[in-house]
């Protein structure tokens, strides 16, 4: 009985000290707890521009809509604009992602052994990227540029200073080819550039089309019956 006895006074102290502090004197006001505020969600930048990227790719400059790019960057548009700035420099970040990523195959193309080599190397790449089923069919670049209007000159102009290097980068591989003889003499580097550079754009928008790895390679043998020695043939031939 006596453990019993303290058993209840033991329950009751406890239930009192309770109620004292949860009693709040008058005239005291009650502080309400807040949650404390948390950083912004961090974001991963690359991932980020990548998926950007496909939206530019798939959409082109116009046709992606901000809403839409922000869906697939997973970010809010105070994080786009923070991070990335407007929709123009979004892109100008995704054209040299692109140039750095599905495109970067140019420059190691560029450093092939023989100018002959090189320019294969460049229509095979196109081939592969324009073809690759991770990605959007069609260039960037090209693509980029096909739905642009009027308010986005400045987006146009930047998609062909772009392409313009790309030419210009093959016009110097070809212009030392020469001097090392490896093209004839009366070669000329400018005009097999601006060839070369037409080919690839135009093959650009036949993937974008629908066209195959088949028709394209196709084309690109054709374009290949130009060279100045006219002997050799891409490695692997189309079935006829």
């Amino acid at each position: 009985m006596y453990r019993s006895v303290q058993s209840a006074a033991d329950i009751l102290a406890g239930w009192t000290s309770i109620v004292k502090r949860s009693i709040v004197p008058v005239g005291m006001k009650v502080k309400k707890q807040t949650a404390p505020i948390g950083r912004p969600r961090a974001f991963d930048a690359d991932r980020a521009l990548d998926r950007a990227l496909e939206v530019f790719w798939r959409r082109g400059y116009e046709g992606a809509s901000l809403s839409e790019l922000t869906e697939a960057m997973e970010i809010n548009r105070p994080s786009l604009y923070a991070a990335f700035g407007d929709k123009e420099s979004l892109f100008r970040r995704v054209l040299d992602r692109y140039a750095g990523g599905p495109a970067g195959y140019t420059q190691s193309a560029l450093d092939a052994p023989t100018a002959r080599a090189a320019v294969e190397r460049l229509l095979e790449g196109a081939i592969k990227l324009l073809t690759d089923p991770h990605h959007p069919q069609g260039c960037l670049l090209v693509q980029g540029a096909l739905t642009c209007g009027e308010g986005a000159g400045a987006v146009r102009r930047e998609l062909a200073v772009r392409r313009a290097a790309g030419e210009a980068a093959l016009r110097r591989r070809l212009d030392r080819a020469r001097r090392e003889g490896d093209l004839p003499r009366d070669a000329r580097p400018g005009d097999l550039a601006s060839f070369f550079a037409a080919v690839i754009h135009g093959m650009a928008v036949a993937a974008a089309g629908g066209a195959d790895r088949r028709k394209l390679k196709r084309i690109a043998q054709t374009a290949l019956s130009v060279w100045p020695d006219g002997n050799r043939e891409m490695p692997e031939k189309s079935p006829n």
